[in-house]
């Protein structure tokens, strides 16, 4: 091990497993080992091949018949119900190794782990010589505490390269992390092909420069006189969305509405409601350009929306809800009219009604309506999915009201906060400070809940956003090793975490990201 410690079996693995138990010797891989796979198995012996081909510098052949010595044998048994869904056994004797589970996803996450009892250069992407490739025997019994555990990455803000998204599910799967929540449009950017509206990436998904500094300096702005912009072709998210899909990775659009909409409004002015022509934003916050509520707007959101499902199968379609200022709103004649119509008593209920017709839309279409916390705000839908950022309370209030509940606090797990107090020596951040102890220790049931309430509680997600985030190896640098952290947090048995172990398991982690040419920020020395 990098620091000399001598590790237990299965403390190796990020995040911990439920059970392990040692037994004796070990199991090595080399070229005459093969997979023992069936079609159901056989994609997932075919990506174990391929992780550990590039590294090794062979591809291990897969077979159906298992043999008396050197085999990795993948079953899937769908009577494995103590397991659940997602949940796996690894027995590892120094003959073979066999990886049960009641799904295929439960086989993807036994390979993950797998890698990990590996030495770290098996991440290699290149071939690595001179090193065993040894694996400690013994018994592996795991299953996820929460089912959503999740990661959001922001592509408005800062477009980020397509290239980067793959390797980004890449690592949320090493870190048994199943969904990407992508929030693909804001004030600064539509970062997504709408077949229907061209000028949503046209228009939308350019701006003109970007601020320089931060924006609550209190001295003057300046900008960098540099466009900046991007989208994702729907060709390039359908081949996104089998990637993630094929590793166990849900992902969940986000769509804006009715604030943090600039960019949609600049492209198509009429969405609006001063009629005036505006561009994508420059600068970060929150502005007072929102939707207006007339009926073909929320047609158009309806088309855009009808295009997304197409290219997410996700159960859960994201359309934030969150900062929506209202002044707009309440100096349109029109929207004062809509609300008399509808004998609405404020502009809340106002956005609540905007919600209310995307979620209705959504669940005739067999979808759910996640968002953020404010949607709350002037009533909500009984199969609306609410995630709290705000804090806890947003999230508390939810799940005692029957909503289930993402807990997403701004003050645990957003990643764009500073990682550690002496500020002066790291890049600029939004501001606070989140180091990855306050992370792993974070608990995303709250106390108040009772044992019902709690039940609403779906798991946690760490966030990413990118105001300050210009480019991937800077999102790599604020993600991880926080994001490790909370792979254990939503996936381990709480009763099991504490970070002073935590801490050298991590230190050599994180020796498998440096194979992976991940810039993660270095653990702080003590």
């Amino acid at each position: 091990m990098s620091d000399g410690r001598a590790f237990v079996f299965g403390e190796q693995i990020i995040p911990k497993p439920v059970s392990a138990v040692a037994g004796e010797g070990i199991f090595t891989i080399g070229a005459e080992t093969v997979i023992v796979a069936d079609e159901l198995t056989r994609e997932r012996a075919g990506q174990l091949g391929e992780m550990l081909g590039a590294a090794m510098g062979w591809k291990l052949r897969v077979v159906r018949t298992e043999g008396k010595s050197n085999f990795i044998a993948m079953k899937v048994d769908p009577n494995l119900s103590d397991l659940g869904a997602e949940g796996y056994r690894a027995v590892i004797k120094p003959v073979g190794i066999q990886l049960v589970a009641k799904t295929s996803a439960g086989i993807f996450w036994a390979v993950q782990t797998l890698r990990q009892l590996l030495p770290p250069a098996v991440f290699s992407p290149t071939l690595v010589t001179g090193v065993t490739w040894a694996i400690p025997c013994g018994t592996i019994e795991d299953r996820p505490r929460f089912g959503w555990r999740g990661m959001m990455l922001d592509c408005s803000r800062h477009f980020m390269p397509i290239e980067f998204i793959y390797k980004w599910i890449d690592l949320l799967s090493l870190h048994k992390l199943n969904i990407f929540h992508w929030h693909l449009t804001d004030d600064q950017g539509w970062r997504i092909e709408i077949k229907k509206y061209p000028r949503l990436t046209a228009v939308g998904a350019f701006r003109k420069e970007t601020l320089i500094g931060h924006a609550r300096s209190t001295e003057k702005h300046f900008y960098d006189g540099k466009p900046h912009g991007g989208f994702y072709t729907q060709d390039q998210i359908r081949s996104v969305v089998k990637y993630a899909a094929q590793r166990n990775v849900t992902i969940v659009p986000e769509i804006e509405l009715p604030g943090h909409s600039q960019a949609a409004i600049a492209a198509y002015p009429h969405l609006g409601n001063t009629g005036e022509e505006i561009q994508p934003w420059t600068s970060w916050g929150i502005n007072a350009n929102i939707l207006n509520v007339e009926e073909s707007t929320i047609e158009f959101y309806q088309d855009v929306l009808s295009e997304v499902m197409e290219l997410f199968p996700s159960p859960f379609i994201h359309i934030g809800g969150d900062e929506a200022m209202k002044d707009q709103w309440k100096a349109s004649r029109r929207a004062q009219a809509r609300m008399a119509e509808l004998h609405l008593e404020d502009e809340e209920e106002l956005q609540s009604w905007f919600v209310r017709r995307m979620d209705d839309f959504l669940t005739s279409h067999g979808r759910k309506l996640i968002g953020w916390d404010e949607i709350l705000e002037g009533g909500l839908a009984s199969g609306a999915i609410v995630m709290s950022w705000r804090g806890e309370a947003g999230g508390i209030a939810a799940a005692q009201a029957g909503h289930d509940v993402v807990m997403a606090t701004n003050q645990r797990v957003y990643f764009d906060s500073y990682q550690t107090e002496k500020k002066e020596n790291e890049p600029l951040a939004i501001g606070g400070f989140i180091p990855v102890e306050q992370v792993y220790q974070y608990e995303p049931v709250p106390a108040d809940l009772d044992e019902k309430a709690a039940r609403h509680v779906q798991g946690a997600q760490g966030q990413l956003w990118t105001e300050y985030v210009p480019d991937s190896r800077h999102a790599e640098y604020m993600v991880f090793p926080r994001a490790c952290a909370l792979a254990e947090v939503v996936w381990s048995p709480r009763e099991q975490r504490e970070f002073a172990a935590f801490r050298p398991r991590l230190k050599q982690h994180l020796e498998r990201l440096k194979f992976m040419e991940v810039n993660f920020r270095p653990l702080d020395e003590r």
